[in-house]
């Protein structure tokens, strides 16, 4: 199995981290994956806040109280939209899902676990994020990706389920 199809099929949300510390290049290097994700009219409208101060990463927690993993975090990404151009009004939330996606996966590459908070669309966690990070209003936090290395192992589940694929068209099965 090639090394993207196996990241794809063995990441998992990490929730429980060590206290060994994500080097500056490491971080850099996850980042970078996370700019190369595809964008609408390749608008990059994404923006990241390294997040690895405690005190930081306590904001973030307050904002979303369930999020206790947060304590253990040795850092976060928040992933926001600088909502400017059209493209990035209209396709925000599917380009910085990309990017989140890649930016866990080459976390996944580099032996760091991952866990994707999710903020936007709740406003609540939007204002919240918003006002404890100082963001301008044209830019939109979208998710919070907590990150360290794993002090856990999941369990690799089988997702993939024939019954969900629709071949030309969308057929239903016969109700009885």
């Amino acid at each position: 199995m090639n090394d993207i199809i196996n990241a794809i099929l063995k990441r998992r949300s990490i929730r429980a981290y060590t206290d060994k510390e994500i080097s500056e290049d490491t971080m850099n290097t996850i980042l970078k994956a996370a700019m190369y994700a595809p964008t609408a009219r390749n608008s990059q409208e994404w923006r990241f806040i390294v997040v690895r101060n405690p005190e930081n990463l306590q904001k973030i927690q307050q904002v979303q109280p369930y999020n206790t993993l947060l304590e253990q975090a040795n850092a976060a990404v928040i992933v926001c939209a600088l909502v400017e151009s059209d493209a990035a009004k209209r396709y925000f939330q599917q380009d910085c899902g990309a990017s989140i996606q890649n930016l866990m996966l080459a976390a996944y590459g580099l032996g760091v676990g991952s866990v994707w908070l999710g903020v936007y669309p709740n406003e609540q966690l939007v204002d919240g994020i918003t006002k404890s990070f100082k963001l301008p209003k044209d830019v939109f936090p979208i998710g919070v990706v907590a990150l360290g290395y794993p002090a856990e192992e999941k369990p690799d589940p089988e997702r993939f389920d024939a019954s969900k694929i629709h071949n030309e068209q969308w057929y239903q099965e016969k109700l009885i």
